[in-house]
């Protein structure tokens, strides 16, 4: 048989084992994994790992906050998504005041359809738990999406714990997965109101006001609700040991829990808020950096399945037009970093190239669990007949120093400034469409679609 294309000679590797086998291609599908495969276009492989597109499960792509609005769209940055080997991405829906869960989830469709280069999903985000809002959940869920984001801090958007209770009931009976941003909002009040009073106003001063034990203390009472109401939790950017204990724990318990790190809380460190000027606010994100022994447990977590996956959570502001205007009130910086084209190449290169992860295991975190985790597999996620074709050809050997120039995302920075990586993205293809190659973005604009994921069941 000729297969539309048949990408040869590589070492595939998947979440579960490595081998040497050809790939064909039949349209938008993996048709055949095998020896000797042709097809009318060939792509060589030879020395090159071949691995199922990366699934990057919690970005925030064109998203408010306050006057300003995170600096990479649909288009953009998908576009730099899959020049980074990812070709799956979850953005979030956000609700404007009384609207309708749908209304909103319409509307935040056609930010990107037409617009997206790769498939997306989303999520969506209870910025309320009124009764008529969850009796909306069914609804939500029939609508292909199934995952609801909920905070615990934020103005306007968090959930006091007898309403997240309400929410992980109502999520829980539809069959849903919930989400949540854990921070105690009550203490990083108190520290902020602290530090402004006393003139401590400059970035430096943006991780002590939110401390390990913010987040610790938020992760251990959701943990405790959701397991008072039987939901399924997924626990976003944990940064700190404290936090990887108290899941490790529920998880030994029973309790079905995932936990997502992220490339900058596994490789940058609070110290970075500590250069001259208004620099370090570059690197206010919510939760923030944190001390250098924090990195070390979220590793070992992800090494030992203590936590399941690695999101970007992409949310780029340019610095020179709106990081530096909270410079004289770190609180009012915009929360965010980019980070959705590296993400993959990071997680090589000092996971799998320091010894720190398997191959597999790389993988399986940052491709397979979150197709997992949040209703894709087999579809996305995974190498194998009737899958979608969506592979990335990775150089091993392949030598980038990262710098905003050689990366896409829509922003004048990148927290990984000066990083240098072993091993990147040679080919990224998406549902059998070549969309970057020889260092060049190739495909066609508005070739993602939208992704009806199927309800949430324990893997």
């Amino acid at each position: 048989m000729q297969f539309d294309l048949a990408i040869k000679n590589g070492l595939v590797v998947t979440a579960a084992n490595s081998f040497s086998a050809d790939i064909g291609v039949v349209g938008e599908k993996i048709a055949a994994i095998d020896q000797g495969l042709h097809g009318k276009r060939l792509i060589d492989a030879g020395g090159k790992l071949v691995l199922p597109g990366a699934v990057d499960p919690h970005v925030h792509l064109e998203m408010p906050q306050g006057a300003v609005v995170s600096s990479d769209d649909f288009e953009p940055g998908t576009i730099a998504a899959a020049c980074g080997g990812t070709t799956t991405i979850i953005d979030f829906v956000e609700p404007e005041g009384d609207e309708r869960l749908l209304e909103a989830l319409v509307n935040r469709r056609a930010q990107a359809d037409g617009r997206a280069v790769i498939d997306y999903g989303l999520h969506m985000t209870l910025v309320n738990a009124r009764e008529t809002t969850l009796a909306q959940v069914p609804d939500t869920l029939q609508a292909g999406c199934y995952s609801f984001k909920t905070y615990t801090i934020y103005e306007g958007f968090y959930l006091e714990d007898s309403v997240m209770l309400n929410a992980l009931e109502a999520v829980h009976s539809a069959g849903g997965l919930v989400i949540v941003h854990a921070e105690n909002r009550h203490i990083v009040k108190h520290l902020q109101d602290k530090f402004l009073a006393a003139g401590q106003v400059e970035p430096r001063f943006h991780p002590h006001s939110r401390p390990p034990i913010v987040e610790a203390e938020a992760v251990q009472r959701v943990l405790t609700l959701a397991e008072v109401a039987g939901c399924p939790l997924y626990l976003v950017h944990i940064s700190t040991r404290l936090s990887v204990e108290a899941l490790q724990q529920a998880r030994l318990r029973g309790q079905t829990a995932f936990g997502e790190t992220c490339p900058q809380y596994l490789l940058l460190t609070d110290a970075r808020y500590d250069q001259p000027g208004l620099e370090g606010a570059k690197f206010v994100c919510s939760p923030p950096l944190r001390s250098a022994d924090n990195p070390p447990a979220l590793w070992d977590g992800l090494a030992y399945g203590h936590l399941q996956t690695v999101g970007s959570d992409h949310c780029p502001f340019n610095y020179a037009e709106q990081k530096i205007k909270g410079g004289d009130n770190f609180t009012q910086i915009p929360n965010g970093m980019p980070g959705i084209e590296a993400r993959l190449a990071l997680l090589y290169t000092f996971g799998v190239g320091q010894g720190r992860l398997s191959l597999n295991r790389w993988v399986e975190v940052c491709c397979t669990e979150p197709a997992k985790i949040f209703g894709l597999y087999p579809k996305k996620g995974t190498l194998t007949s009737g899958a979608d074709a969506d592979i990335v050809i990775f150089d091993p050997k392949r030598e980038v120093t990262l710098s905003q120039e050689v990366l896409h995302e829509q922003v004048d920075y990148t927290p990984f400034e000066g990083f240098n990586l072993r091993g990147y993205p040679d080919v990224t293809i998406a549902r059998g469409q070549v969309l970057w190659q020889d260092g060049e973005f190739i495909g066609p604009k508005g070739h993602g679609r939208f992704l009806f994921r199927k309800p949430f069941s324990a893997n």
